[in-house]
């Protein structure tokens, strides 16, 4: 590596009003230059110009005008009546078709860390099972593979890390040979990554020679699924739907068959899991219509009054509680990043970065907000589909993410849940659970309850916390 900064790079920097960048060029190595300089040549200055001026130093205006909300009119309702279990039972039978006929692939965003957590790893790797302490990732693999089972064919499955998560997720899996699941049919691609800016636009350094970045949000996947050329390897795998979840939410039932039927009975492009909300204050994005056309307005961007808002039986106008569980065509993600730039809007996020101070070449760790992230989402691509699916879900059953170290959403509320839903299953096979006891019911032993049926019969009793698994797990 040169003694002196490069002369390409010194005029680039210049050119962008960054030449900061390079101000401990001297206190480097060689190999620290070199990873200075690599990060340099992955930045599009011209594109941090741009999202500078539209989403920091200029005027920014929420991404969705909330003031012409209404609730989502092409909706999926709970079923209530005769009429609408049938039909949700047909669409159960077409949606375990399409999985038979290999026309189904899953997808998890898994780019992030349990920092929030006090857990410094990949949060797929965080202890969830009540009983066993299974992975979030191990529940998720243990599910696709006795889908697998049950359906005859192998479900691909493609896991987003980002550039924080990719190496430790794939040591562990390979650690932990994925769970029994055919690492043939695991593809792991990473997101990619933007610089963190300060509020005059300049960008900021992590350390003397490192560029304080965050991957670019789940709508990155667009991009990265195209970079990797991983649309090309759905389509050689006849795969038509992709189902798509986040790493963080233990109780989601994979490549749901109900969802998938409904998805395909309503030619929808892409289709979204709502659950009704808590109440008006609860921060969750909303699916709403806007000028016809579905699409999430991110909590932060819904005023407070819209939120309260409610009908004549006093509830809430705005209900639909954004699950980030999605089913795309592949064809729509195709016509997406058919450009290859998917358009999807930026958002920013205004958060507390760790910087490097200019002056004296210390680490900063800001007690309030210094600098702005830029990601975009992926449920911005509802507004681009010409028929988009609404689809809601029991929020008990279907949705216990793990986001926060106490309270709601945390560790503590996903754990009862999982023991909640296994309990009920066991108390409708009649058998009984002994007050303070946990039973944690592994996907390899029963899927749902009709299969716990088949395995436990009635009349047993569980005095002790215990997990129900399978004499054994067989290869995939």
């Amino acid at each position: 590596m040169p003694t002196k900064v490069p002369q390409p790079i010194v005029d680039r920097l210049a050119e962008h009003g960054q030449s900061h960048l390079c101000a401990w060029w001297n206190d480097l190595d060689d190999a620290a230059r070199d990873r200075l300089v690599r990060q340099i040549d992955q930045i599009d200055f011209d594109q941090v110009a741009h999202l500078v001026g539209s989403l920091v130093t200029g005027d920014h205006a929420a991404p969705v005008d909330a003031s012409q909300a209404s609730p989502p009119s092409k909706l999926e309702r709970l079923p209530q009546s005769e009429d609408d279990f049938t039909r949700w039972d047909e669409a159960r039978e077409a949606g375990l078709e399409l999985l038979s006929a290999g026309k189904v692939a899953a997808m998890v965003v898994a780019g992030g860390q349990g920092s929030r957590l006090g857990f410094e790893h990949p949060k797929g790797l965080y202890p969830i099972g009540p009983v066993s302490g299974k992975s979030l990732f191990q529940l998720h693999f243990e599910q696709l593979e006795a889908l697998s089972d049950r359906v005859g064919h192998r479900i691909p499955y493609f896991v987003m890390t980002s550039e924080a998560t990719d190496q430790p997720t794939k040591e562990y899996l390979d650690d932990n040979e994925y769970f029994g699941y055919s690492p043939h049919d695991v593809y792991l691609f990473q997101q990619g990554w933007l610089p963190a800016v300060d509020a005059d636009g300049r960008i900021l350094l992590a350390d003397k020679d490192r560029i304080a970045t965050s991957p670019d949000g789940h709508g990155g996947m667009l991009r990265a699924l195209s970079r990797s050329g991983l649309l090309e390897v759905m389509s050689d795998r006849g795969v038509e739907t992709v189902f798509y979840h986040q790493v963080d939410n233990p109780t989601i039932p994979l490549c749901d068959p109900t969802f998938l039927g409904l998805h395909r009975r309503h030619s929808s492009q892409m289709s979204t899991k709502v659950v009704a909300k808590r109440d008006a204050a609860e921060k969750m994005g909303v699916v709403v219509d806007v000028d016809g056309k579905t699409q999430i307005i991110e909590y932060s961007d819904l005023p407070d009054d819209k939120a309260a808002e409610t009908d004549g039986d006093g509830s809430l106008r705005l209900w639909a509680g954004n699950t980030a569980v999605h089913c795309f065509e592949r064809s729509f993600l195709d016509e997406l990043t058919a450009d290859g730039s998917p358009g999807l809007p930026f958002h920013r996020a205004h958060k507390k970065i760790a910087h490097l101070d200019l002056q004296t070449g210390e680490v900063v760790e800001p007690e309030e907000p210094n600098g702005f992230k830029f990601e975009q989402f992926i449920f911005d691509a509802l507004p681009e589909a010409s028929s988009a699916l609404v689809m809601e879900v029991d929020r008990a059953t279907e949705f216990n993410p793990v986001k926060n170290a106490e309270g709601d959403d945390s560790p503590a509320t996903a754990k009862a849940a999982i023991a909640r839903i296994h309990r009920d299953w066991i108390s409708r096979v009649g058998s009984s659970v002994a007050e303070g006891a946990t039973v944690e019911i592994s996907p390899l032993f029963a899927l749902d309850v009709v299969e716990l049926e088949e395995k436990l019969g009635d009349g047993r009793r569980f005095e002790k916390d215990e997990v129900l698994e399978p004499p054994r797990v067989h290869d995939a």
